[in-house]
């Protein structure tokens, strides 16, 4: 039942995005500008379906891996993702001392994982088979194509809303509802950021369900957000993209605090409880 209402959640939500887009588009300009904001949304998302992982990688300076350089790590993935039936993905390690990992690609046959020389540092072989695995879950249920074609859909609407800004709506020299039209403006790109959170709260959730079946156990993942949540808290991301806030196992933090409904991870406490419920 879990599942089942995650995943209808994330497509209601995937839905609501493109309505957003759509009408936004259509508001700023009619009828042409429901097609710009179609052609606008679909080449974002091309871009983001082929390009997304080199992107996530080159941002986070990552470093593939093999047998030879990172024998621990490597033989450990592969061991994971035969458990999940999964080809075996690529291997980077980050520069940054802020622990924290990561899965990108389209599909499992593109997937890598990448982890940071922090959490190398601060976990435990237990802790990290729990992170590795549950961002193998990630690709199993290949979140992270669902994830990027949220962010590119809201990054387009937030776009629009700003190029309506700049340029005035076709709807305003017709005579149309100003005010709706800024207010629209205003809030659709906030709504849009919400809905992106809000799919990426609920894959979450999932993944960590079935990173701990990967895994064998929760108590390694569980163990390793303890340490994750408050390490993090204490060890700003370096160089970290705000866009990319989704695609980590927690939230990365920037040194200042941040209001959980804005949040691209649920409260780690509760992804906690969630995982002890699953210990027999």
């Amino acid at each position: 039942m879990t599942r089942f209402t995650n995943n209808l959640k994330t497509t209601i939500f995937l839905a609501a995005l493109f309505a957003l887009v759509l009408g936004l588009g259509s508001l700023i300009g009619g009828r042409q500008g429901l097609i710009i904001a179609f052609v606008i949304g679909g080449a974002m998302n091309v871009i983001a379906f082929f390009f997304s992982d080199k992107i996530a990688l080159a941002s986070m300076r990552a470093q593939e891996v093999d047998a030879k350089s990172a024998p621990d790590l490597h033989t450990m993935v592969s061991r994971l993702a035969q458990n999940a039936g999964l080809p075996m993905p690529r291997v980077y390690i980050c520069p940054q001392d802020a622990p924290n990992a990561f899965a990108t690609g389209r599909s499992p046959k593109n997937a890598a994982v990448a982890v940071t020389r922090g959490a190398l540092k601060l976990l435990s072989y237990d802790e990290l088979e729990g992170v590795m695995a549950h961002e193998l879950a990630h690709v199993k249920n290949r979140d992270t194509l669902i994830s990027c074609i949220a962010a590119t859909v809201a990054g387009a609407i937030s776009f629009l809303g700003h190029w309506a800004f700049m340029f005035g709506g076709g709807n305003r020299r017709e005579g149309g509802n100003v005010i709706a039209m800024i207010a629209m403006m205003i809030l659709a790109p906030i709504a849009a950021a919400m809905i992106q959170m809000a799919i990426s709260r609920s894959r979450e959730f999932v993944a960590d369900h079935d990173g701990a079946e990967i895994a064998g156990t929760p108590l390694g993942l569980v163990s390793a957000l303890r340490k994750l949540d408050a390490v993090s808290r204490r060890v700003p991301m370096e160089n970290e993209m705000p866009a990319q806030n989704h695609m980590f196992i927690v939230q990365p933090f920037s040194g200042e605090s941040m209001a959980r409904m804005f949040s691209t991870h649920p409260a780690t406490e509760k992804r906690i409880e969630k995982l002890m419920a699953m210990v027999k």
